[in-house]
C-alpha cells in the first residue's frame, strides 16, 4: 500500500512542448492547439514576452511569477521597469468552445503578428511568435546552439 497516494491534477507538472503553426482569423482570434489548451486551461494570462513574442501562462504559473516579482525590491529601477513592462501588457483570456481566443491588438502589434503565427511550448509557458520572427530567431539560435548548450554547463544543466 502506497503511503502517499498519487494525486493526478489536470495540467499540473506538465511541460509545454512542440511547435504549432496557425493564423489569425479576420476577428483577431487564434486557435490554441488542443495539447496546449489542456495545460493552459479555459482561462490563462498573456503578456509581452522577450524577443518580441507573447508569453502565455496558466493561471497557477502566473500567480507564482507574480508572487516572485512582489518579493523583489521596488526601489531598484530595473525591477520597476520590468514589472511595468510585464504587467502593463498582461491580459487574462478565455478560450471559447472551439478553442479560440481573441489575441489583444496591443500584443499582436508588439509581436508584429499580422496573420501567420507560431505557437511554441517552452517548459512552464507557451509563446506566440510571428512566423517570420520565429524563423529568424531559429536561424540565429541554431548557429550558436552548441555554444549556448556549453554555457549552460555552468548552470548545472
Amino acid at each position: 500500500m502506497e503511503r502517499y497516494p498519487r494525486i493526478k491534477l489536470k495540467g499540473v507538472n506538465k511541460m509545454f512542448l512542440g511547435e504549432y503553426q496557425h493564423s489569425l482569423d479576420s476577428k483577431g482570434r487564434i486557435t490554441i492547439p488542443a495539447k496546449l489548451r489542456e495545460q493552459l486551461g479555459d482561462r490563462f494570462v498573456v503578456t509581452k514576452g522577450l524577443e518580441n513574442c507573447i508569453f502565455l501562462y496558466p493561471l497557477r504559473e502566473w500567480q507564482t511569477i507574480e508572487n516572485k516579482l512582489r518579493t523583489l525590491p521596488f526601489t531598484r529601477a530595473d525591477v520597476r521597469s520590468f514589472a511595468r513592462f510585464f504587467f502593463s501588457g498582461a491580459s487574462e483570456l478565455e478560450v471559447d468552445k472551439q478553442g479560440r481566443t481573441v489575441l489583444p491588438s496591443n500584443l499582436r502589434e508588439y509581436a508584429s503578428i499580422e496573420k501567420d503565427l507560431m505557437i511554441i511550448g517552452v517548459g512552464s509557458r507557451a509563446e506566440i511568435w510571428a512566423v517570420e520572427n520565429w524563423e529568424k530567431y531559429i536561424e540565429g539560435a541554431e548557429a550558436s546552439y552548441e555554444d549556448i548548450a556549453a554555457s549552460l554547463v555552468d548552470l548545472g544543466i
